[in-house]
């Protein structure tokens, strides 16, 4: 992770100064990491002295971040031209206005900075913003230009922080050797108010019943493709409909999969209409599957990407398998 630097902190804080109110928005059906990268930006424009309102389209599914969807509207609030120009747009989490779903066409329009990390991102044409791929999580350079612009955050936006920082890593289990600032950062938080294990309990804890027998149903369904190199699973709507979708827990899913001997990528299919899928590509060590997703309209990190595509599993099934064989055969 790159050290947020002097210019990069100061073009942000023009580009606060140059604007009396903002709107900031993540990517439709958030994680930990969009939720606290929201959160941790509405307080530095608090304690910049500047209003905001908090945007996301939702749905909030995961039960690690529900607490925290009443500081949300999926509803942009009415401007005149006047109010629009002196409002600034804050995307986080994402790059692309179409990722924040029912909000895009509305968002269009406004001076916009982006703070991103996926390695698929790229700027919108006349935007601003802070992009690195580098970053294991958005709300790392949050987290930074807090620190920069601010100083020390009080305990309940370090515990936000470290919540966001906890799920894109896996709590942790994603870095490699070249994170020792991620975990400088890390302990920052701790020593700013932050609690790992509560924080840990929070995530992992508090799972409905359903969701084990979905994970069973989901491992037992599960195939390797590619010489044994690729786990691949799905859900169908029969599936969701016996099982709900409260508490999904897609994490100990590929978590399952990945541990399972010459394993190294694994797929998760959902049909989410009868016209349309989501998918969730993880992998181990130097399998790009951002590279997958891209082949889909999709996108990611390098080991965590997904997508959301036309079609049914019987037909997605073998499309992605074929792109996978380039990387994994």
């Amino acid at each position: 992770m790159k050290i947020i630097d002097s210019e990069r902190t100061a073009a942000f804080k023009a580009f606060v100064d140059s604007h009396d109110f903002f709107l900031v928005a993540g990517h439709k059906d958030p994680d930990g990491d969009c939720v606290s990268s929201s959160l941790a930006a509405a307080a530095i424009l608090k304690a910049l002295k500047k209003e905001c309102v908090l945007l996301n389209a939702g749905p909030f599914k995961r039960p690690e971040i529900r607490q925290y969807e009443k500081e949300f509207t999926s509803q942009v609030p009415f401007m005149s031209r006047q109010d629009k120009k002196a409002c600034g747009l804050l995307i986080v989490d994402c790059s692309e206005l179409s990722r924040t779903g029912d909000l895009a066409d509305e968002l269009k329009g406004f001076d916009t900075f982006i703070i991103d990390h996926h390695k698929t991102a790229g700027l919108l044409d006349g935007a601003q913003g802070i992009i690195d791929p580098s970053s294991p999580a958005a709300v790392c350079l949050l987290a930074m230009l807090y620190e920069n612009l601010i100083g020390k955050p009080d305990p309940q936006t370090a515990r936000i922080m470290f919540l966001g920082l906890s799920t894109d890593t896996g709590f942790f289990r994603f870095l490699r050797e070249d994170s020792a600032e991620v975990f400088e950062l890390a302990a920052r938080l701790v020593r700013y108010g932050a609690n790992p294990n509560k924080i840990y309990n929070h995530i992992t804890g508090g799972k409905p019943y359903s969701t084990r027998k979905l994970l069973g149903l989901l491992l037992s369904r599960t195939e390797r493709y590619c010489q044994g190199k690729l786990a691949l699973t799905y859900e169908t709507m029969e599936d969701t409909k016996n099982y709900g979708q409260e508490g999904r827990d897609s994490d100990a899913l590929y978590a399952a999969l990945l541990s399972v001997e010459g394993v190294e990528a694994a797929v998760f299919l959902r049909q989410e209409t009868d016209s349309s899928c989501t998918g969730g590509f993880r992998s181990l060590d130097d399998i790009d599957v951002s590279a997958v997703a891209a082949k889909f309209g999709g996108g990611g990190h390098k080991n965590a990407s997904g997508m959301s595509v036309q079609g049914k599993i019987a037909t997605l099934i073998p499309q992605v398998v074929k792109e996978f064989s380039k990387i994994l055969c």
